[in-house]
C-alpha cells in the first residue's frame, strides 16, 4: 500500500518524474530553486503565481535530489516544508517520493482510546543507538509490559545532532540524526504489527531559535500583536493567517496520512495565540475528524496549562470527542508529587496546603483547578469545570519529559520520593479509569536522569547554558558560581549521553521489582478496568477522611462501579468500605478487606462491582 499527503507546500513528486516546487514567499521580489542531482546542477527561476506564491515544474528529477530556494539573488534557504534535510537545517532539502515506501499495515484501523496505555519516549535517548531503527528493537518489550501506545517526542528537524525536539524549524522533516523518513515509517509499521498505537508530539506554538529562515521572505508567518515565552507568536489570526493556518493543518494531516500515525499530542496549546473563531486548535481537530478520523481511530491529545474543558467536550448522545480525546493532566502529577516527595517549590506551592484533596479531585473530576485562583500564577483564575467529562478525557502521569527534564539535574521521582508513597502513586496511576502515561524507563526506576540537552551554535549555546543556570539561581542549593556549575551544560554531549537509558537495569535488583509492579498492575488494568470504560460520560466522586484518607468512587461506562480506598500516611487508617464489590487489588493490605476496614501505612484497596452482577 502507498500513502502520501497532497499539499500546496514543498516539493510534490509525480509518477513521471516531474517535481513541482512551491514556496510561499510574500516578501520576496524574486525566487529561484537551486537543484542538484546526478545529472545536473541548475538555478531555475520560479514563476510568481500571485498571493506570494512561487512555483517551478521540473522534469526528470530523481528522489534524493537536493534543492534549496534562493531569495532575491541573496540568501539560499531550505524548504520550510521539506520532507527531509539530510545535512541539518541550514543545508539543502532532499526530494522525497512518499510512494516509494510500501506500507505493510493496510488492515490497521487503530485501537479505541479506552485501551490506551501511553509510553512517552525520546528517540535519541530511548536506545544506545538513538535511532528510529533501534527503537523497533524495544517494541516487543513494551507489548509485554502492557503498553498499547507509544508517544514519540517531537522529531521535526532541529539544529545540531541532539535536542528534545521542541526547537524544531522544519516541521515536515524527520530529523536526520534519527534516520530517514522511511526509517520512521518502518517504526510506525512495526508498532502497528504488534498492536501498538503511535502518537507524535508536535509543536505549533513557535519555531526554534536557530535555523528558521521564514523571517527573511515570509515575515507574515509571524504575529504583529502576540508574543509567546519563546518570542514572537505564529500568525494564526492576522492578515495572511489563512496560509499559515493551512501550513500547520497540512502538517497534522501529513503525519497522520503519509506516516500513518494514530494520533498527535499538541504541545503547549496555552502558548498558541489565536483570537479567531474557530481557533486553530478547533479547526485542526475538525480536519482530523473529517479526514483520517473517518476511516480509523485517530486521537488528539492536548497540553494546555489553562485547563480548558471545552476542548475536551463530548457529543451529547455518545462519548466520542468533538475536539480532543484528552489533555495531559499536570494537576495529577503535581498533587501526587507533593504527597510523595514533600517538595513545595514553584508550581507545587499551589498544591502544598491540601495535596490529597487535589489528588482526590483529579481522580474523580479531571482537573484539580476548575476556575479557582492559582497563587503561583498571581492568583489568576485557572481552569474550567470538568466533572461532566469522562475520566478518559485526561492523561495522568507521574513522570514526563517536562517534569523530569526541567528539574536542574533531571532527576527522576524514584530518586527523590518516599518509596512507599511512590508505590501507592503507581497504583493510583495505573488502575484509575483515566488514561495512564509512563515516561521511558519509569517502569524499572531507571537511574539515568533525563536532562535538558541541545546542540546550538556557539553564541546561542552559551546563552542557553547561562540562562539555564540563572533559572535556578533562586534555589538555595544552586547559589554561587560553584553550585551553579553543577547544573549540566545543555550543549555538552555528555549531558545527552548521560540521559540514555541503561536497559540492563531492568533485570537488576532494585529495578526488577518496580518492573514487576508495573507489569502486574497493567495486566490487571487490561483485564479488570479497560473492558468497562467504553461509553463513560462523566467523572466520579471523592471524599477526604481526616488528612490522610482518600475514598474515590467511579461509575464506569457499562454501569460497573470502581472504588479506591487509600491511606496516604505512615499510620493505619480505618477506611469506609464501599457498599459492595470484589477486591481486585490490595497494596500492603490483606485480601479480606471486608473483615477489617483498617488500611496499613501507605495501603490501598481497589474494589469492582460489575454491572452484570
Amino acid at each position: 500500500m502507498k500513502r502520501r499527503h497532497l499539499m500546496p507546500f514543498g516539493a510534490q513528486t509525480s509518477a513521471g518524474g516531474t517535481v513541482e516546487f512551491r514556496l510561499w514567499a510574500p516578501s520576496a521580489p524574486r525566487v529561484e530553486v537551486e537543484l542538484s542531482c546526478a545529472r545536473t546542477h541548475a538555478m531555475l527561476a520560479m514563476r510568481a503565481r500571485g498571493g506570494g506564491w512561487y512555483s517551478a515544474s521540473v522534469e526528470n528529477v530523481e528522489a534524493g535530489a537536493r534543492y534549496a530556494f534562493r531569495i532575491d539573488g541573496g540568501i539560499t534557504v531550505p524548504d520550510p516544508a521539506s520532507r527531509w534535510n539530510p545535512h541539518d537545517v541550514h543545508e539543502a532539502s532532499a526530494v522525497v517520493d512518499p510512494c516509494a515506501f510500501e506500507w505493510p499495515d493496510a488492515s490497521w484501523r487503530g485501537r479505541s482510546w479506552e485501551e490506551a496505555v501511553i509510553y512517552e519516549l525520546h528517540i535519541g535517548t530511548f536506545t544506545p543507538a538513538g535511532t528510529f531503527a533501534a527503537a523497533i528493537e524495544q517494541l516487543d518489550y513494551l507489548v509485554r509490559l502492557g503498553v498499547t501506545a507509544i508517544e514519540i517526542m517531537p522529531v521535526s528537524d532541529f539544529p545540531g545532532a541532539r535536542n528534545w525536539g521542541y526547537d524544531g524549524v522544519l516541521p515536515f522533516a524527520p530529523d536526520s540524526s534519527y534516520g530517514t523518513p522511511d526509517d520512521l515509517k518502518r517504526l510506525v509499521a512495526a508498532a502497528h504489527e504488534r498492536g501498538l498505537m503511535t502518537i507524535l508530539d508536535v509543536v505549533y506554538n513557535h519555531f526554534g531559535p536557530e535555523g528558521n529562515y521564514l523571517h527573511a521572505y515570509a515575515p507574515q508567518f509571524f504575529s504583529q500583536k502576540h508574543q509567546t515565552p519563546w518570542g514572537v507568536a505564529i500568525n494564526f489570526d492576522g492578515e495572511h493567517a489563512r496560509t499559515v493556518r493551512d501550513f500547520f493543518i497540512h502538517n497534522a494531516l501529513y503525519w497522520l496520512e503519509e506516516f500513518h500515525f494514530d494520533g498527535l499530542r499538541i504541545d503547549a496549546v496555552h502558548a498558541i495565540a489565536d483570537d479567531s473563531e474557530p481557533d486553530i486548535v478547533t479547526e485542526l481537530a475538525a480536519a482530523m475528524r473529517r479526514g483520517p478520523g473517518r476511516e480509523r481511530h485517530v486521537h488528539l491529545i492536548l497540553e494546555n496549562d489553562r485547563n480548558e474543558a471545552r476542548y475536551l467536550a463530548r457529543a451529547h448522545e455518545r462519548a466520542a470527542p468533538l475536539y480532543a480525546n484528552a489533555q495531559w493532566n499536570d494537576d495529577f502529577h503535581h498533587a501526587l508529587h507533593v504527597l510523595a516527595t514533600g517538595e513545595r517549590d514553584g508550581y507545587y506551592a499551589d498544591y502544598a496546603a491540601r495535596p490529597l484533596w487535589f489528588l482526590g479531585r483529579v481522580l474523580a473530576e479531571g482537573f484539580g483547578f476548575q476556575g479557582e485562583p492559582s497563587p503561583y500564577r498571581g492568583d489568576r483564575l485557572r481552569g474550567e469545570k470538568s466533572q461532566q467529562l469522562p475520566a478518559t478525557a485526561f492523561v495522568n502521569f507521574m513522570q514526563s519529559h517536562d517534569q523530569v527534564g526541567n528539574r536542574p539535574c533531571g532527576d527522576r521521582i524514584a530518586a527523590i520520593a518516599e518509596l512507599s508513597a511512590l508505590r501507592l502513586g503507581v497504583a493510583c496511576l495505573l488502575l484509575a479509569p483515566s488514561v495512564p502515561m509512563l515516561f521511558m524507563g519509569e517502569e524499572f526506576a531507571a537511574s539515568a536522569p533525563f536532562q535538558f540537552f541541545c546542540d546550538f551554535g556557539p553564541e546561542l549555546a552559551h546563552a542557553v547554558r547561562d540562562g539555564r543556570r540563572a533559572e535556578f539561581a533562586s534555589f538555595t542549593r544552586f547559589q554561587g558560581p560553584a553550585a551553579a556549575a553543577a547544573i549540566p551544560d545543555p550543549n555538552a554531549e555528555s549531558t545527552f549521553l548521560r540521559s540514555k537509558l541503561d536497559w540492563r537495569e531492568c533485570a537488576e535488583p532494585g529495578h526488577r521489582e518496580w518492573h514487576a509492579l508495573y507489569s502486574e498492575l497493567l495486566e490487571l488494568r487490561r483485564r479488570m478496568i479497560v473492558p468497562h470504560l467504553s461509553g463513560a460520560f462523566h467523572g466520579g466522586s471523592f471524599e477526604i477522611a481526616g488528612t490522610t484518607g482518600l475514598a474515590v468512587d467511579w461509575i464506569l461506562g457499562d454501569g460497573s462501579r470502581l472504588a479506591l480506598r487509600a491511606n496516604f500516611s505512615s499510620t493505619p487508617w480505618r477506611a469506609p468500605p464501599p457498599a459492595r464489590g470484589e477486591v481486585i487489588y490490595a497494596l500492603a493490605a490483606g485480601p479480606h478487606y471486608q473483615d477489617s476496614a483498617v488500611l496499613p501505612a501507605w495501603g490501598s484497596i481497589w474494589m469492582l462491582e460489575s454491572a452484570r452482577g
